[in-house]
């Protein structure tokens, strides 16, 4: 019996187009009958975020935090020509003209493909981030979790 292939990435770019590619490599390999494995950390979290506010109680520099980051995955900035947001909002209307498919509903495709998605839990500890306030059905891991999946991979990718 063959051996499944297995894919991991780390999204660690808190960037619209980059969590996108992220999300499209991931999306392809579980099509092509991957298991994968989508590892948020950093500014990748931004990409787990629910967009509307979650009451939680923080610190202050947690607080700031949160305020400071994008509220889910169709806030993100691009990583060139953000020009104020003002190209997040050229680059959608541009995807929409040729059919393409948004970050959001990139990410609920992966879910409904499997796609295991985790929340590096000393990111969320160290930028303030609860559980609340990311999406519904994703996992919750450290990085040796990553690594043990990782180990396996035959694709490893850092975005």
């Amino acid at each position: 019996m063959e051996e499944k292939k297995r894919t991991t990435i780390v999204l660690f770019s808190g960037d619209y187009d980059k969590a996108m590619a992220a999300y499209i490599i991931a999306n392809g390999a579980a099509a092509y009958d991957h298991e994968v494995t989508i590892f948020h950390t950093f500014w990748g979290l931004n990409a787990l975020r629910k967009e509307e506010n979650i009451p939680v109680k923080k610190g202050f520099m947690e607080k700031m935090f949160g305020k400071m980051m994008p509220r889910g995955a169709d806030r993100m900035g691009l990583s060139k020509m953000n020009f104020a947001g003002l190209g997040p909002k050229m680059i959608k209307d541009i995807m929409k003209k040729h059919n393409a498919i948004p970050l959001p509903q990139l990410i609920d495709m992966a879910k409904e493909q499997d796609i295991k998605l985790v929340a590096c839990t000393m990111t969320m500890d160290l930028l303030g981030l609860q559980q609340e306030e990311l999406l519904d059905g994703i996992d919750y891991a450290g990085v040796a979790a990553y690594l043990a999946d990782a180990e396996i991979g035959h694709v490893n990718l850092f975005i």
